[in-house]
């Protein structure tokens, strides 16, 4: 499926899902998925999107070789595991000077 693809087919089905009667979406947590983020904005404007941090932490160790991605995995938890942003910067910090 090629970019363009991917903009009607979310959008479609978003469009779909607001003419059924769904007048809101108010958290969406999808991976990045290519057109979904603007077929989102176009269809639920309000809406909270994020990315899963499952599938940003996949993406990023394809630049990693194998033999540092345990410890970089071990390493990244710490920040998304944080009760608060402040506490996630903080080890995000920590994280850096590694």
């Amino acid at each position: 499926m090629n970019k363009n693809e991917g903009d009607k087919f979310w959008l479609g089905n978003l469009t779909k899902l607001k003419n059924r009667g769904m007048n809101d979406m108010l958290i969406t947590c999808t991976a990045n998925l290519s057109g979904i983020s603007e077929a989102i904005a176009a269809v639920y404007p309000k809406t909270e999107h994020q990315v899963c941090i499952v599938h940003q932490i996949r993406n990023s160790l394809q630049y990693v070789s194998y033999k540092h991605k345990k410890s970089l995995t071990g390493n990244l938890k710490p920040i998304y595991t944080e009760v608060t942003e402040e506490e996630a910067e903080m080890a995000l910090e920590t994280f850096a000077t590694k």
